[in-house]
């Protein structure tokens, strides 16, 4: 990833994390691109879409389900800034986010707890 475009990545990463903050689907749904995809890794233990989300509202409404009692977070997944979503310290989804442009167009949503433990707040 070029300079600029970790920058690019980063405010798109910063926008879409201030929307969850606020909970509104609509808000999260500015913020992602209208072909936007999801894939869920649920680990077959928690309950998790099987197949790819697609489409700004129903990602919107994917992340919005994830969101109540929550804190959404800036944090850095897979070397670079992605979404980490925990409730009173425990991590229940990471979020890497690829980008195009100032939208975010594919998201890997990691809900399976086994892998989400290192990602707890101690």
């Amino acid at each position: 990833m070029l300079a600029g475009d970790a920058r690019v990545h980063d405010d798109v990463v910063r926008r879409l994390v201030a929307a969850c903050r606020t909970g509104e689907v609509n808000a999260i749904r500015t913020v992602l691109d209208p072909a936007v995809v999801a894939v869920c890794d649920g680990g077959d233990r928690v309950p998790a879409p099987t197949g790819p989300v697609r489409g700004a509202v129903r990602v919107a409404r994917l992340l919005g389900d994830l969101l109540p009692g929550t804190e959404p977070t800036i944090g850095s997944v897979n070397g670079c800034a992605g979404l980490v979503i925990r409730r009173a310290g425990t991590a229940v989804a990471v979020i890497a986010v690829g980008c195009a442009g100032e939208r975010a167009t594919t998201l890997w949503v990691v809900l399976n707890p086994a892998k989400l433990r290192p990602w707890h707040r101690r």
